[in-house]
Order: C-alpha cells, then sequence, then structure tokens
C-alpha cells in the first residue's frame, strides 16, 4: 500500500504517503496531508498525493522553494523578454529565496505567503520601509508561476499562492501629456539630438512601445502606402541589446500621416548602399546597431525636468495616442490593433473612462431612435 489515512476526528482525514528515504539518515520519508469530507473523499485525495510523490531518496516532493525557483528561472527565461527575465532573476535572488527559499515545498502554505506579503508590505523595503503595493504584486506573481510550473513538472500538487491574498491593485493613474506638452517635446528634443523628434512623434502619433520603435528599420517604412511595419522590438538584458518579437509577438501595419511620413525622410540617409537592413535610430554611421530603449527614456527624462512639465514618461505618449483616439470617436477594436493589444478587453480595462464620451452618444442615438418610432406611431395613427 503506498499510503494510510487516518481519521482525525469526524470529517477530518490525516493522509500520508511514503515518499523514500532520505539520502543522508538513512530514513524513511513520508509526506502528510490533512483533507475534510468524507472518507471517499479521503481515498481520492490519496491516490492523487501518491501519484504526485515518487518512492525514491531524491523525490522532488522534498524540494525546496529555491531549487524550484532556480530551476523554474533557467527554464523560462529564454522565452522571457531580456528586461523581464532580469526583472524575475532580480526578485529572486532579493526577495524570495533569501526568505522562504530553504522552505521545503510540501511545508510552504497560502498562510506563509499571506504573512510574508503583509511584512513586505509593512518593512520589505530599503531601510525597513513598506515595499510599494505594486511590489508586492510583483513578488506574488513570481513565485505563483514558479509554484505553477512545480504542479506542471509533478513537485507539488497544489499551488498554494493561488489561494494567497496580495494586495489588490490600485487603479493606475493615467498622467497624460496634453498636444502642447507634446508638440513641446518635440521641439525642444531636436537639440538633444536630431532624430529624438521624429521618434517622439512617432510614439504619439502611433501609440507604439519604445522597444518597437527602437527596432525600426527602414526596410519597415512603406512611402508609397504611408504606413510602418511594427514587427518586433528592442529588449535589453544582462548581456546587452536583443532583437525579439513584439510583446504580443504579432505584427502590425500602421498607417502613417504625410507629416509623419515627411519628418521619417528627413532621416533617411543619402547613399547608394541598401539601406533596407539598416536601423532608423541608430549612433552608428551605417546604424547597424540601433538605439538602447534605456537611451530614450533617459533623455526623454531630462527633456521633462528642462521643460518643467511633471509626471510625464516617455510611456505617457502611448497613453496619449490611445486616449486620443477614443475621445475623437475612434472606436476601441481599432484603438487596440493600433496599440498592439492582444484583446480589446485590455484596452478598455485600462482606458474605460476613456470611453464615457462614446458611451453617452450611443445613449443619446438609443434615446433618439426611440422618440422618432413613438413620434412615427402617433402621427400614422391620426
Amino acid at each position: 500500500m503506498v499510503g494510510s489515512i487516518r481519521q482525525r476526528r469526524p470529517g477530518s482525514w490525516e493522509l500520508r504517503v511514503h515518499a523514500g528515504r532520505d539520502e543522508t539518515t538513512g530514513r524513511s520519508r513520508y509526506v502528510s496531508r490533512t483533507v475534510h469530507g468524507a472518507q471517499s473523499d479521503a481515498e481520492r485525495e490519496l491516490a492523487l498525493l501518491a501519484g504526485q510523490v515518487k518512492d525514491s531518496a531524491t523525490s522532488p516532493t522534498f524540494g525546496t522553494v529555491g531549487e524550484l525557483c532556480d530551476k523554474w528561472w533557467r527554464y523560462t527565461s529564454r522565452n522571457l523578454s531580456p528586461a523581464v527575465a532580469v526583472e524575475y532573476r532580480r526578485l529572486l535572488d532579493k526577495r524570495i529565496i533569501p526568505t522562504i527559499g530553504s522552505l521545503k515545498l510540501d511545508m510552504l502554505r497560502t498562510r506563509d505567503l499571506d504573512a510574508w506579503y503583509s511584512d513586505l508590505l509593512a518593512h520589505g523595503g530599503v531601510n525597513g520601509q513598506g515595499l510599494s503595493v505594486n511590489s508586492v504584486r510583483r513578488v506574488h506573481s513570481v513565485i505563483h508561476r514558479a509554484l505553477g510550473q512545480g504542479i506542471a513538472w509533478g513537485w507539488i500538487a497544489n499551488n498554494p499562492a493561488t489561494r494567497a491574498s496580495p494586495p489588490p491593485a490600485p487603479r493606475p493613474r493615467l498622467h497624460l501629456p496634453s498636444p502642447h506638452d507634446v508638440n513641446m517635446l518635440i521641439d525642444a528634443s531636436a537639440k538633444v539630438n536630431s532624430a529624438l523628434p521624429v521618434f517622439i512623434r512617432l510614439a504619439a502619433v502611433t501609440g507604439a512601445r519604445r522597444g518597437e520603435l527602437c527596432a525600426l528599420r527602414w526596410r519597415h517604412v512603406d512611402g508609397r502606402r504611408s504606413t510602418l511595419h511594427i514587427s518586433a522590438a528592442i529588449g535589453e538584458g544582462a548581456n546587452g541589446i536583443v532583437e525579439q518579437p513584439t510583446k504580443t509577438h504579432a505584427e502590425r501595419r500602421l498607417t502613417l500621416d504625410p507629416e509623419t511620413i515627411r519628418q521619417l525622410d528627413t532621416l533617411r540617409p543619402t547613399t547608394t548602399e541598401p539601406i533596407d537592413a539598416r536601423y532608423i535610430f541608430s549612433h552608428h554611421l551605417h546604424a547597424g546597431t540601433p538605439w538602447r530603449p534605456n537611451y530614450v527614456t533617459l533623455a526623454f527624462k531630462r527633456l521633462v525636468r528642462q521643460l518643467a512639465i511633471s509626471d510625464i514618461r516617455l510611456h505617457d505618449l502611448r497613453h496619449f495616442a490611445a486616449t486620443t483616439m477614443l475621445l475623437n470617436g475612434i472606436d476601441v477594436r481599432t484603438t487596440a490593433g493600433r496599440l498592439g493589444h492582444a484583446r480589446a478587453s485590455t484596452t478598455l480595462d485600462i482606458y474605460a473612462h476613456y470611453t464615457l464620451p462614446a458611451d453617452q452618444k450611443a445613449s443619446a442615438t438609443l434615446a433618439r431612435v426611440l422618440v422618432e418610432a413613438a413620434l412615427e406611431a402617433a402621427l400614422a395613427g391620426q
């Protein structure tokens, strides 16, 4: 028999499964679990538990949280953007592994995670200051994903982070630049880099992400059709920059206005050599290496400080594009497609407040139709 069931009290059962021997002491190891319900429920749970436990001295059930996190990161990092992989590694090394890394996986409980999240919020940061809600939620996201992989690998039977209670996400506040601010940034940026005004204009009229704009090559610009092909993104990792798929792994073609096309053309190299493979935004003569996304972000921050435009980030140009489209009657699906959102629901989640004018227009339209129908019926009855 691979395991045993012991009734602790009516409706409560202790399950016990043999899981090999300790390599150091030679003693038998057991995995225990308490379940509630009828005996038939306990028997089903015992069968599931036995399936998760391997009868060997190296049973992965007895791995630690740290061992799982390390293996999970090595497995998953190649499928992440370089920046995300670096951030996950930082959270593992700074927050997760030093605190709960030595804990046996089969001993980790949801209550342990909840207590830990509360501690991080209270004094988990620098000099005993509490971490922000978003920082704690990022920690939760990483440990949740790692434990989820542990289930797929058969290391654990359930994910205690699934039932955990990280702090609720605050509603993000969008700091939107005005059209005047955007024009002022475009004009002032020419003193920083002659190509920066074009970059900022593209960010404002396309809503593209900074990495997507950094990845643009001249073959992506179709002047005859006035379109821009977004097909990749530049990311920054521990080993430098890398070109990768877009965030949603989807390409898109965006129509550009004549003035944006004209400004792009001012950057086009005057040479008889092929330029299709050259990056549009580059510090190098032959444009074989693109701008780093962080370079653009830092240049934009300095510009904002010089112009005394408070609380505006480079990413807010993407919000500017989205809200401007929605406030001017562009439908959500078109807006989502231009931004590169995989689903229109994502756009609605972020910019729901800015769809109110369209909703008000819809309400007025429906009411008008009913009034007109009532009037037609009244006239017909005369």
